[in-house]
């Protein structure tokens, strides 16, 4: 007789080797970030998940006993990322910025939010890919992308190539952004503000931003912790929109009848997205040891790296070549329309 505690030790020792290979990956990707500090953990977590789905010796891997657990990495430590990633957040440190600036960085997270999205329509994307990629561009990289995907119910399947089109934009701005510094005459602080308004994801701004000296790098990482802060609120918007939609339908069907079973909701805002606001009132008040932000802050970058390695390696890349060059020319229009947005806010700002 089969037991519930033996179908859930079955289940666990399914999730194991995929969670391993994830946990192994990102301690790959810290040893070399820390030895070469240009290259962001969670881009190099992704980077090799492509590497490890697309390489002979590894691909049958990926996707026989390994694929169960890097699904759920991909998945559930994405949320567990999202949750820690609020303690990174203060709100004093958005406070002090002056009601302008913040004014002008939400005005470059909702335009950015919207010329995305309307890029993604005119280059015909499918499905939930433009909102999934206009997330992620505007707001927060891959942890935004798996908020909203969680709030529209999109399979975990339709997450890869928004992924991977943020990491490889975000990688872009590390190479690209320092170079261009100086022939637009911005000072460090500039450079700082731009970046932080830019670009995609945290690590991402990080890398950029140092390039140009300390601080450049403060005021990166406040102005794209306040963009950081936008995902609740718009996150909650989408999902009260499609609660809408689902009742819509509902009552559509008829399923308003009293014998008709009762149609399940997603959730408004999810529960991961209150931890992560919850952790955001809790890193303000103050009350937090520098230890344990310092603990919560290495447990976001396991949790995000093990998640975008699960991701990135459900990324072909013959696949992604022959069905994603429309999306990746899309993909560079949002990052120069956000950069470009990013830009004009800098020079109002001092203005």
């Amino acid at each position: 007789m089969v037991t519930a505690g033996d179908g859930w030790r079955a289940n666990t020792a399914r999730l194991l080797p995929g969670l391993a290979a994830a946990l192994a990956a990102v301690g790959v990707a810290l040893a070399v970030h820390q030895v070469v500090p240009m290259l962001p953990a969670m881009t190099i977590a992704v980077v090799l998940g492509i590497a490890a789905v697309n390489l002979p010796g590894t691909a049958s891997l990926c996707e026989g006993p390994l694929r169960k657990g890097l699904n759920f990495a991909g998945k559930h430590l994405m949320r567990v990322g999202i949750i820690f990633l609020g303690l990174k957040l203060s709100l004093g440190d958005i406070a002090a910025l002056g009601w302008v600036s913040v004014a002008l960085i939400v005005g470059v997270v909702l335009l950015s939010f919207a010329g995305t999205f309307a890029l993604g329509k005119l280059f015909r994307l499918d499905g939930d890919t433009p909102l999934l990629i206009a997330t992620g561009f505007s707001i927060c990289g891959a942890s935004a992308i798996g908020a909203m995907a969680a709030v529209k119910g999109t399979k975990h399947s339709d997450t890869v190539l928004p992924v991977a089109l943020v990491t490889l934009c975000g990688t872009l701005a590390i190479g690209v952004l320092p170079l261009l510094m100086h022939p637009l005459g911005l000072t460090a602080l500039q450079f700082g503000q731009w970046v932080g308004a830019g670009v995609h994801d945290v690590g991402q701004v990080v890398a950029t931003a140092q390039t140009a000296g300390t601080v450049a790098l403060s005021a990166a990482i406040v102005v794209k912790l306040t963009r950081v802060v936008l995902l609740a609120p718009i996150v909650g918007v989408v999902g009260g929109l499609e609660r809408r939609r689902h009742t819509r339908l509902a009552l559509a069907a008829g399923a308003q009848d009293d014998g008709a079973e009762k149609p399940r909701f997603p959730p408004v805002v999810p529960l991961f997205v209150i931890g992560f606001l919850a952790m955001i009132v809790l890193r303000t008040t103050g009350l937090l040891p520098h230890a344990a932000i310092e603990a919560g802050s290495v447990a976001q970058d396991v949790a995000l790296g093990a998640a975008l390695f699960g991701l990135g390696a459900s990324v072909r890349v013959r696949q992604l070549l022959h069905t994603g060059a429309r999306a990746t020319v899309m993909a560079l229009c949002s990052w120069a329309l956000i950069a470009a947005l990013a830009f004009g806010a800098v020079h109002l700002m001092g203005a």
